[in-house]
């Protein structure tokens, strides 16, 4: 995968606007609520612009979709001015090609999809292939699709923050133990991550630096399994493990969870993905060593821009925004990409993320992380 500087400093004004407004949806993107075209339809009533189909995966297993991707791609794509549509298929296949096919018929000129299988995804490529509707693949590449786009995160990179901060965290004890537990066999993502987390801690494999115990991909990024599996290979192994690879914070509260049960937690280090704020809060409470900050209002702010250009059948202007590019291996083809920086965070810098609004001081401090919040001078 090839990586270039890709994106410059957004507006700090815009950024805080929308990333408080996704603070405030954070708290209660666990609803479980179905699609979001009538919220988001009611918002554009006055707006005329070009439609733009927007359809995120699910809300169960993480956050971000509708904490913050959601309201911040509406923004972007408002402002840009198209006419957005987002639904969320909540990790149904067929919802998802539902909303597709609906959106379709209501004659999007860009279809932007972040879908909960890869393969389904592909499907719906093919479909608004047909009808001359572009796509923009959306934090998740569909292997074997026909996307004109993906804009993500570099998702090795964010495997190697992972592996690194395990490989730091286990530095002074020399063959600890490690147990895996990773993220969807159907997101290509999470292949992407585990790669990643390969580059690092696979040497240490080899070399006995560290012990592999067990590794599982979780289906659908399902935390309960997630924390299940976890549990199941604990007890294989007498009861013992020195460090757990989490690919995002969800599993990590699971495992996390099983940690306590068996008076383990804060002795583990655990890691984690997507700087949510009850990941911040177990790193301040130490029963979570590092998570990994993706800054999503660049990843939205990017989709807006490769969209506006399509609209205007502008490939240059596109082009001029997707400067990296990711290879489908199933597909044999190369994706022009934007390919955004990840940021470890471990405790020292979890100040990062609440200073930039995606996160609040009061969402994360208090109670037990009061003093550590003051400490750190997070406010």
């Amino acid at each position: 995968m090839k990586r270039r500087k890709t994106l410059a400093l957004l507006a700090v004004g815009v950024g805080a606007t929308v990333a408080l407004t996704a603070c405030g949806a954070n708290s209660s993107s666990d609803s479980g609520s179905g699609g979001t075209s009538a919220s988001a339809g009611a918002g554009n009533a006055s707006n005329n612009g070009p439609k733009v189909g927007v359809i995120l995966p699910e809300t169960a297993t993480s956050a971000r979709w509708a904490g913050f991707d959601q309201p911040m791609l509406q923004d972007a794509l408002t402002k840009a001015g198209m006419n957005p549509i987002i639904e969320n298929a909540q990790g149904d296949d067929q919802k998802f090609s539902q909303y597709a096919d609906s959106m379709l018929s209501q004659g999007v000129k860009v279809l932007i999809i972040a879908a909960p299988d890869g393969d389904v995804g592909a499907t719906v490529e093919r479909k608004a292939k047909q009808q001359g509707v572009p796509v923009i693949d959306y934090d998740r590449l569909n292997l074997g699709g026909s996307a004109d786009y993906y804009v993500s995160f570099d998702n090795t990179r964010v495997g190697e923050l992972q592996g690194g901060a395990l490989k730091d965290a286990l530095a002074s004890k020399p063959g600890a133990q490690v147990i895996e537990i990773e993220g969807s066999p159907t997101d290509n993502n999470a292949t992407l991550f585990y790669n990643g987390q390969q580059n690092i801690v696979g040497p240490l494999y080899s070399s006995g630096a560290l012990k592999k115990v067990a590794s599982q991909r979780i289906d659908k990024w399902d935390n309960a399994l997630g924390g299940t599996t976890f549990e199941q290979f604990l007890s294989a192994n007498g009861g013992k493990v020195d460090g757990v690879l989490a690919a995002n914070d969800g599993m990590a509260g699971a495992v996390i969870t099983v940690l306590q049960k068996n008076g383990l937690a804060g002795k583990v280090p655990v890691t984690g993905q997507d700087a949510s704020a009850a990941g911040l809060k177990a790193i301040l409470q130490g029963t979570q060593y590092s998570t990994v900050f993706k800054p999503i209002l660049q990843e939205a702010q990017s989709t807006a821009q490769l969209a506006a250009s399509l609209i205007k059948g502008d490939t240059a202007g596109a082009d001029s925004v997707a400067k990296d590019s990711s290879t489908d291996p199933t597909g044999n083809r190369t994706v022009k990409s934007v390919l955004l920086q990840p940021q470890a965070i471990t405790k020292d810098n979890v100040k990062v993320v609440v200073d930039q609004g995606y996160v609040k001081a009061s969402e994360i401090c208090g109670g037990d992380t009061a003093a550590t919040c003051t400490q750190l001078g997070i406010k």
